[in-house]
Order: C-alpha cells, then sequence, then structure tokens
C-alpha cells in the first residue's frame, strides 16, 4: 500500500521503511494486505452531442433524466455510434468509480460486487466497464447475468444543455448469494450508494446490500455510504436519518445532499447535524472546498497552528489535528471540524464536475485502509494507542481529498487514470507542509 498523501516528516509507512534499529529487535511478521469493498450499479456513462431533433424523436425531455428501456436503449447508442456523435465512454458508477480511484491511490486491492454480463464482446458496455477499471479491483465476485450492464446517456445540445436517457439493464439484479460474507469481513471498509435501497420490486439489489451491511456490522467493519442525489433523499430524509443512525458510520454527501438529509444550507452546520447518526461526515460544497467533521476524544484532541476559521460554529476548526474516533471509543466524545479551500483555487478549466466527489471519497477511504494497515504490521506503534478511525487527522485528509478531488475536475473522465504526481510541479509544494 501508497502512502496516503504526500508528507515530509518520517511516518514509517509503508511499514517496510520502519526505523532500521527497531527492526532489528523486533522479528518481522509477513506485511498483511488491506482492501476496501464496494456493491455498485455496474453502468457505462455514454457521452455524445446531439440536435434537439433526436430527443424529441426519442421523447427525451431536453434537460431532464429519463429511464428508457433494453430496446430505445439499443437503437440510440447504435444511432449515435453510426453518426459518430459518440464522444465519449466511461465505466460508472459513483461506488465502481471510488473502488478504482481508491486502488489507484493506494496501489492496493479492493473488491466490487455487482453484475456483469456473461457474455462480453469486444466493444460491448460490459467491455468498456472492464477495460476502464483499473487491474487492482477484483471483479472476481460479479454475478454474471443474461442482459446488457446499465447505460446512462448524456445527450449535449448546443446551447450546452444536459439531457440524461438512463438504460437500467441488469445492473439491479444482484442477489444476496452472490455476497461474500468473508471478503466482506476481512475489509477495511464497505461502501455503498443510497441508489441500492431504492431497487424496484424484482430486482435483488437492495436485499443484496443489507445483506452485505449485516455482515459488516458483525465484524465491525465501518460501512461507508453516499449520499448520490438531492432528489433521492429530499422524497423522506426521515428515513434516510433512521438508515444512517442504523447502519452507517461514515457519510459522504455533498452540500445540496446534506440541505435535503438536515435542513441546513449551510455544509458546516450540515455536517454537524449529520454527526448525531453517524461518526464521521465527508462534505464537498463545490467552490466553498470541502469538511470533514466527526468525534475525537478531549484528553487526546490537538490544536491546529492553521489559522482559526470563523464560520456557524465560531473557530471550528481548533482541533482539526486531532485524528477522527468512532464516537463509543471516546471516553468523553467531542466534536471536531476541518475546512479546506479547492486546491490551487480550484483547476482553470472544469472539463468535468462528474466524479469529483467519489475521488474525495476514495482519498478518505485510503487513509482509513492505510490505519488498519499500519495497525496490523505495526501493533507496537504509538499511533495505536487509542482506536482511531483513520491514520491522519481531520486536516490531512482534508487536504488529501481536496488534492484528489482537483485531479479528477481538471481531467474529462470521472476515474483517476494515474496516481498523484510524486512531486508537485508548482509553487503549491508547500500545501503538504502546512
Amino acid at each position: 500500500m501508497k502512502f496516503p498523501g504526500q508528507r515530509k516528516s518520517k511516518h514509517y509507512f509503508p511499514v517496510n521503511s520502519r526505523d532500521p534499529l527497531l527492526a532489528q529487535l523486533t522479528q518481522q511478521p509477513q506485511p498483511f494486505s488491506t482492501y476496501i469493498c464496494g456493491i455498485d450499479q455496474t453502468l457505462v456513462d455514454i457521452e455524445a452531442k446531439v440536435e434537439d431533433e433526436l430527443l424529441e424523436r426519442y421523447g427525451l425531455p431536453k434537460g431532464n433524466s429519463t429511464l428508457i428501456n433494453d430496446e430505445q436503449a439499443h437503437n440510440l447508442y447504435h444511432e449515435l455510434k453510426s453518426n459518430e456523435m459518440i464522444s465519449d465512454e466511461f465505466a460508472g458508477g459513483t461506488i465502481g468509480n471510488t473502488v478504482h480511484n481508491y486502488s489507484i491511490l493506494a496501489d492496493d486491492r479492493s473488491v466490487l460486487f455487482g453484475v456483469m454480463s456473461q457474455k462480453v464482446m469486444v466493444g460491448s458496455y460490459a467491455y468498456r466497464y472492464l477495460c476502464n477499471t483499473s487491474s487492482k479491483v477484483d471483479l472476481n465476485y460479479l454475478q454474471p447475468v443474461d442482459g446488457p450492464i446499465g447505460r446512462c446517456f448524456t445527450l449535449i445540445s448546443d446551447c450546452g444543455e444536459r439531457t440524461f436517457a438512463i438504460s437500467k439493464g441488469s445492473m439491479d439484479k444482484l442477489t444476496p448469494e452472490f455476497i461474500n460474507k468473508d471478503v466482506i469481513q476481512g475489509s477495511s471498509a464497505l461502501v455503498l450508494t443510497a441508489y441500492l435501497m431504492r431497487a424496484s420490486d424484482g430486482d435483488g439489489i437492495t436485499d443484496a446490500a443489507m445483506t452485505a451491511i449485516e455482515y459488516a456490522k458483525e465484524a465491525d467493519v465501518p460501512v461507508v455510504l453516499t449520499l448520490g442525489t438531492r432528489f433521492l433523499i429530499q422524497e423522506d430524509p426521515k428515513w434516510w436519518q433512521d438508515f444512517i443512525k442504523d447502519h452507517v458510520t461514515i457519510l459522504a454527501m455533498n452540500e445540496d445532499e446534506g440541505e435535503a438529509l438536515t435542513g441546513f444550507k449551510d455544509p458546516l452546520l450540515a455536517s454537524e447535524a449529520a454527526l448525531e447518526w453517524c461518526d464521521m461526515v465527508l462534505t464537498t460544497a463545490g467552490p466553498i472546498g470541502l469538511y470533514t467533521a466527526g468525534y475525537a476524544e478531549d484528553s487526546a484532541k490537538r490544536e491546529t497552528s492553521h489559522l482559526l476559521l470563523p464560520g456557524a460554529i465560531p473557530e471550528f476548526n481548533r482541533y482539526e489535528f486531532s485524528r477522527p474516533m468512532l464516537k463509543e471509543d471516546c471516553e468523553t466524545p467531542i466534536k471536531v471540524y476541518a475546512h479546506i479551500s479547492p486546491y490551487m483555487g480550484g483547476p482553470e478549466l472544469i472539463r468535468n464536475t462528474n466524479g469529483a466527489g467519489d475521488g474525495a471519497l476514495s482519498a478518505l477511504l485510503h487513509d482509513l485502509s492505510a490505519n488498519t494497515f499500519h495497525k496490523t504490521n505495526v501493533p507496537g506503534s504509538s499511533k495505536h494507542k487509542r482506536d482511531g478511525l483513520c491514520y491522519s487527522s481531520f486536516s490531512q485528509v482534508c487536504k488529501y481529498a481536496n488534492r484528489v478531488a482537483y485531479e479528477v475536475l481538471a481531467q474529462h473522465s470521472p476515474r483517476l487514470s494515474r496516481g498523484l504526481p510524486e512531486r508537485e510541479d508548482s509553487l503549491e509544494e508547500s500545501y503538504w507542509e502546512r
């Protein structure tokens, strides 16, 4: 596993970089590997520039998102392909993006549960999905299905308006029998999206997700939920609040989803409210930057050396150098918050906002998994006198998530094609030292 983020000080990570004197005095066990796993609706994002006439012909309201059946999807794809209108085809899905990015950052294994077409032909949707997923993502547990995986068409009009046509295919056909209990319980985290909880009658992916959650809770594996879209949450915020309280350890959301869930427009107040139901929150807020919020032990809190920030909670970042902990592991829990503005003010040209939140979450998951990795391989480290949820502080997780989100915004694909550069080719080298 690669070290999460970039730092100047010596942290003895990876574990084979430990103090040479200590290495002579202690027996060296074989390094134990860690991984995360996730469940997703496997789909391919297809982007094309179209005329309004095509939207009218297929009955797609301009600017809206519409469900279409397999036959419509096949005809639409064939027309776009034959007329060379398709500009990009990406492997998609919130959790698929997240576990892929995790594997790129950590240079280590992750596991994806979902479905995959039993017959994969060169150039097909399933082929595109497999080609655009890191080889470090373990796809051996995918459930084979007859028929296509999901397809999401992003149709861009001349005026720039985006119209979405979604064909589910068999992406919701995952059944509980294909959730491997040992894999779930051996992981550092289980990652889910809110979309999984709203499957149609006859589709098994909701039952599969709930089975995985029960396996994770039995083994005290953190359950991580990303909300996905405000429209889904605002239908029944109370239901989601109860679901998070009963099942979720870490919550990831943007400011719109946070408002739909908590009623607070301010992302800091939304993060604080969400801490009543879970142990840690990652909130992305577009041009404002991002926030982390969670719990720390009062006697182990660490005060920041950064400027204290004003906000709805005055000087809210005072203890941002503390490490996140589960609330139940704290004798005297205190709420801790951190914030960071967009890296270098954000990219000069934002090519695609799709996937920036997934990138930020993958950074947090890398840090969480690194904590498990280090704790298992260096159990005597002073870092693990208390059970931390993450390896790094709230502040450092903020910086790392922010940097990864920038990398996604600066490219067209929602998935990273490479890890962060070994050295920053800018004056912002000091970013990691602050």
